[in-house]
């Protein structure tokens, strides 16, 4: 590739601005002149990441942290400068709301999978009927046809049974997606779950044997927790991607109105303000509804996407350590779908994450906002903070006002990856290949809804447009 080429990324969230950067990575290592120009619709960059820093609390409005095994965003965050702010989790126990109790996660489930027996036979959790189901698990034969996806839902009820998907998987897996565990799809989701049952056949043993055995260390070395987060915020990688890249390369403000493709293989985008901008290749990380709207309707898959994604909302409250009692250790809940409340999980942030919070205070963020019960996500911050406040004090004790709290709203932010959406991915990318080419779709509507998911859709993207 000797003459110039010009890429446009359009959207300033994590993938579009991860984008830029590999871009502009790779026109460095290579010497190649690759340039490019990111579109951000609205006045600020980073999407869903948003971070409020006052009074010695650091409070995320959108995601708090990102799985440490996914080291791509570690990697970026090490490229950009930001390693010696990365922080680790502290562990803690987490709990199950049900029938208004907290019980803790039985010790050995892994994403909700028993690895160790006592403490499952002995949790209150489950009825002797519901354990003695789950232990089916160790004698069912596989899937004849495990290459074909199913939901989550199913599969796990069929190894497990509906007491422990009911009481323990859904809550702790469709908090990550904000979806209906049953519509799910197990092959875009979780993965691993389907080579666990190929290669081993029970889920129990398969985990079990997965598991890496303890190492021994010195009495003063902390285990880490699977999370990471940046002590200042998310807010201050969005800050360092955006300080990495030229200030005069981003376009704020910016809202693409149309694409055409010329006759010479380029194309050309339309701005709502009239301004034409051209563009060698694209990289289109814009959520999924506007993306189909802005190349059309017969671009995509019908039944892609055919579940609006979810709206979802946290509440942020901060308290004095006095006015909060826990009567237990550790650094959360989730609650069961039976249970009658508005909040679907609750993290004790100043426990979890000791550094957003000043000594003698207390700082809570709870979720609310289901697959199949988004209004309250639409009520107004006085509304949502009462009824959070109401199932506080029916769990927790809580008895008093937050001396600040903060509603943030995701509307239509949680993508609702269901069964069959690896061939719907395919179908689609294989039509803009043939229609489009140069013109690739990256982020959350496809490849992953989390943050490294989203930089790794991002590096993919630049690596199959530059380095044809």
């Amino acid at each position: 590739m000797s003459e110039r080429k010009h890429v446009i990324i359009l959207g300033g969230g994590i993938t579009g601005l991860s984008a830029a950067f590999y871009v502009q990575k790779y026109a460095k290592e290579t010497g190649k002149p690759v340039t490019f120009t990111l579109l951000e619709s609205s006045s600020r960059l980073g999407g869903k990441i948003e971070t409020i820093t006052e009074d010695g609390y650091v409070i995320e409005r959108g995601p708090d942290s990102y799985l440490a095994r996914k080291t791509v965003m570690t990697d970026l965050v090490k490229e950009v400068g930001l390693e010696k702010d990365l922080v680790s989790n502290e562990m803690g126990q987490a709990y199950i709301l049900h029938n208004m109790r907290l019980h803790p996660i039985p010790e050995g489930a892994v994403m909700g999978v028993p690895t160790k027996i006592m403490p499952f036979a002995f949790t209150p959790l489950f009825s002797i009927f519901g354990k003695a189901r789950a232990g089916l698990d160790l004698v069912l034969p596989k899937r004849s046809d495990s290459s074909r996806d199913v939901s989550v839902g199913h599969f796990f009820r069929r190894r497990l049974g509906d007491e422990v998907v009911d009481r323990l998987i859904e809550p702790l897996l469709s908090g990550i997606y904000a979806g209906k565990i049953d519509h799910l799809s197990l092959q875009s989701t979780f993965p691993q779950f389907v080579e666990t049952e190929k290669k081993h056949r029970s889920l129990i043993l398969g985990m079990k044997k997965s598991q890496p055995k303890p190492v021994k260390t010195q009495q003063t070395e902390k285990k880490k927790g699977a999370f990471l987060t940046l002590k200042n915020g998310l807010s201050s990688f969005i800050s360092a991607l955006r300080n990495s890249l030229p200030e005069e390369n981003i376009k704020m403000g910016a809202k693409a109105d149309s694409v055409k493709r010329l006759e010479d293989g380029t194309y050309s985008v339309e701005l709502e303000d009239g301004t034409v901008l051209a563009a060698d290749h694209l990289i289109v990380t814009t959520p999924y509804a506007v993306t189909k709207k802005l190349f059309g309707e017969k671009m995509f898959p019908s039944d892609f996407h055919k579940t609006k994604p979810t709206s979802v909302a946290t509440v942020a409250m901060e308290f004095n350590e006095d006015e909060v009692s826990f009567s237990l250790e550790g650094t959360g809940f989730v609650i069961a779908k039976s249970e009658k409340t508005s909040i679907t999980a609750c993290t004790w942030t100043s426990r979890k994450w000791p550094h957003t919070t000043p000594k003698g205070k207390v700082l809570l963020r709870c979720y609310v906002g289901r697959a199949d019960d988004q209004g309250i996500v639409h009520e107004s911050d006085e509304a949502i903070l009462s009824k959070v406040l109401n199932d506080l004090k029916k769990i927790m004790g809580v008895d008093t006002k937050p001396k600040k709290y903060y509603v943030s709203r995701m509307i239509d932010s949680m993508p609702q990856y269901e069964v069959g959406h690896e061939e719907y991915i395919e179908q689609l990318r294989g039509t803009f290949e043939k229609e489009l080419p140069g013109v690739l779709l990256a982020g959350a509507p496809y490849d992953g809804v989390g943050l490294p998911d989203c930089v790794n859709s991002a590096r993919k993207a630049v690596e199959r447009l530059l380095s044809k």
